[in-house]
């Protein structure tokens, strides 16, 4: 695929936005810096995973030397490595809702006796992904998994076999298992244009039936929608039933959005997840980030070139002294028209330049980040006023009651009345300060 037309590519500008919004910076050095000092849940809490894992029970209830190699995993568990990794829908990248993904399996005491023991990740289901808050927990036969819509560790997402994408001592095998989008083989069995690791499907498959115990044989390739294909125990794709196959996971039929995002140049290693980068870009040395403080905004006021920026903690028009201000805020409240500043502080409240951004932040669940945009742009002591931003903001935190009540197993497995996503309700009276949105 040639720069000129990935940069017109709708899913790989799609991942670009995912990679910019979805996964922040402070979110990977926070847990980072808890995971290296051994501080696994301290890791988790920083990369918005509710821990669901109460490891005295597990050992009363599976034993200690399963107990053992759970913590080994929490200890190498990078939680901000595993939300870069986890699937996500489009249009807007957000995580695909209502899965249970194995990260690692264990032989343990199942409601047979020989069922395995999985350690899994799960995203809640559609109504109630407000935040994009993820949970950690153990899942075998006999665990009661509440409201969630899919229990069982599923089949077509399977991060155990996939340990890279999680697991912070292996992260560097991502280059080897992702593929290399530049030479895939072309094959009359595939649809044209699909970003295929069809050169790593024959190891991938070795290693999904050796996993699970299986003979050298076929498995089943999903290729979005309804296509399907049988890979032959050669590595050769075919057409053909896929019934009753093993299913080849998707991380092992895609070629990660990574690799793409780099070889047309829509991201720099420096962009990346700093073990993503390490994996893709070795010897990469990463470029401190600079922050340039913002100055002050430009308006045209009655034939003058003002400026308007912040005073004590408010957007201030700051070419017109308080007694004009205070006649001109008079005039208006009889109807007359407003000062031009006064207009453009007016507008940035209610619906800012940075507004797309702001409203990517909090659709991927990075609240702080969200109101440190608004803050910067209007004030730490700023009153919202209303208008699409405030509406923004009080969306963002009915979808994350919606949650707490998803949570709290009190909704029932449905999204309660006046709490959905999509309804976007707004609380009548209340007017949140950006400090103290939460």
């Amino acid at each position: 695929m040639a720069t000129h037309s990935a940069n017109r590519d709708p899913r790989l500008l799609r991942w670009q936005r995912v990679r910019e919004f979805a996964v922040p910076p402070t979110m990977i050095e926070s847990a980072t810096v808890r995971r290296r000092t051994g501080d696994w849940a301290g890791a988790c809490a920083a990369a918005r995973l509710d821990v669901d894992l109460d490891l005295k029970a597990a050992a009363r209830t599976h034993g200690r030397a399963l107990v053992e190699q759970l913590r080994a995993d929490l200890r190498r568990l990078a939680p901000d490595l595993l939300r870069w990794h986890l699937p996500r829908t489009a249009p807007n990248g957000l995580l695909r809702a209502g899965l249970t993904i194995p990260l690692a399996r264990y032989a343990g005491t199942g409601r047979d006796g020989r069922s395995p023991v999985h350690l899994v990740v799960r995203t809640p289901p559609a109504w109630a992904d407000g935040g994009q808050r993820i949970s950690l927990a153990l899942w075998s036969d006999d665990t009661d998994a509440g409201p969630h819509p899919h229990p069982r560790p599923s089949r077509r997402y399977r991060l155990d076999l996939h340990r890279h994408l999680w697991d912070a001592d292996r992260a560097g095998e991502l280059g080897a298992r992702g593929g290399d989008d530049a030479a895939q083989p072309v094959h009359p069995a595939l649809p044209p244009g699909l970003p295929c690791a069809v050169d790593r499907w024959a190891a991938e498959a070795r290693i999904l039936l050796a996993a699970d115990g299986l003979p050298a044989g076929p498995v089943a390739v999903r290729l979005g929608g309804r296509h399907r294909l049988v890979l032959d125990s050669d590595g050769t794709p075919a057409p053909g039933p896929t019934d009753g196959l093993p299913v080849l996971p998707d991380a092992a039929t895609w070629t990660p959005p990574d690799v793409e995002l780099l070889r047309t140049g829509l991201i720099e290693a420096d962009r990346l997840h700093p073990l993503v980068a390490a994996a893709l870009a070795p010897g990469h040395v990463p470029a401190a980030r600079v922050r340039r403080p913002d100055g002050p905004r430009f308006v045209d006021c009655r034939g003058s070139r003002h400026q308007i920026g912040l005073v004590d903690g408010v957007l201030a028009a700051l070419d017109h002294d308080p007694e004009e201000l205070r006649r001109e805020e008079l005039l208006v409240g009889l109807g007359g028209p407003p000062l031009p500043c006064l207009r453009a502080i007016d507008l940035t409240h209610k619906s800012p330049a940075g507004l797309d951004g702001v409203r990517e932040l909090l659709d991927h669940g990075d609240t702080a980040g969200a109101l440190a945009v608004v803050e910067e742009l209007l004030g730490p002591a700023a009153v919202l006023r209303d208008g699409p931003l405030r509406d923004e903001l009080d969306a963002a935190a009915q979808r994350r009651i919606a949650y707490g009540l998803y949570r709290a197993g009190l909704a029932g497995g449905h999204c309660p009345p006046g709490h959905c996503p999509s309804g976007k309700p707004r609380p009548r009276g209340h007017r949140p300060h950006p400090r103290h949105t939460h």
